[in-house]
């Protein structure tokens, strides 16, 4: 349902465009990986993966959960909260590759924050948390990298330009692109593989950007 809700909001909100290096879509039992750069860019991943028939599980900030509306739709979704410094932070992990055994796709964002900076503009994904290796690595499972590009012209900077941004979104209609890599096989050394998968998403994310920049 929330990938749904995704692909009708999103339109409202900014051209969005995809493409991808391979014309299939991910392959039941994938992790996909996005890089985190606005409030709104789960929603658009989640738009353009349903445009290749995918709802994945959405591994997220356990906060979430405690959002009025939105909470209750994760629940209802079967999405992962990440209590992350807690003792119960292997719980979601071991959801998730139980998730990706049963064939289901999980998308999960590795940096695990927002970048800190105000600004709008495009800027390489952060430094990786070992998450990823670990779910790669515990469910046998593939990764395609997706890089997303544009959600920070929607939102981004403090609460009220974040609030304003949103609001002038429709009459804007800022150009939002998102690019699916190729799948990749991660090693099964944890750091080899974050590095592994931080390449490959940075990578992604440029094709991302460069698009954007080629049609603006």
């Amino acid at each position: 349902m929330l990938s749904r809700i995704a692909a009708a909001v999103v339109p409202s909100l900014g051209q969005l465009t995809t493409t991808s290096d391979e014309e299939a879509a991910p392959a039941p039992g994938t992790i996909v990986v996005a890089n985190h750069t606005s409030l709104v860019d789960p929603g658009i991943v989640l738009a353009a993966l349903l445009r290749h028939g995918v709802e994945p599980v959405v591994l997220a900030t356990a906060g979430l959960w405690r959002i009025p509306v939105l909470g209750p739709l994760l629940v209802r979704g079967g999405h992962g909260p990440v209590h992350r410094g807690s003792v119960r932070a292997a719980e979601s992990l071991d959801e998730a590759a139980a998730a990706l055994r049963a064939g289901r796709h999980v998308l999960i964002y590795a940096e695990g924050r927002l970048p800190l900076r105000k600004d709008s503009a495009e800027a390489a994904p952060e430094r990786f948390r070992s998450g990823l290796a670990r779910l790669a690595l515990a469910a046998d499972a593939p990764v395609v990298p997706i890089g997303q590009a544009g959600a920070r012209r929607v939102v981004s900077g403090g609460a009220v330009k974040q609030i304003a941004g949103l609001l002038t979104a429709p009459a804007r209609r800022p150009r939002l692109h998102v690019h699916f890599g190729s799948t990749v096989r991660l090693p099964d050394d944890i750091p080899a593989a974050t590095a592994t998968a931080h390449r490959a998403v940075t990578a992604a994310w440029r094709t991302a950007t460069e698009h954007l920049v080629a049609v603006s």
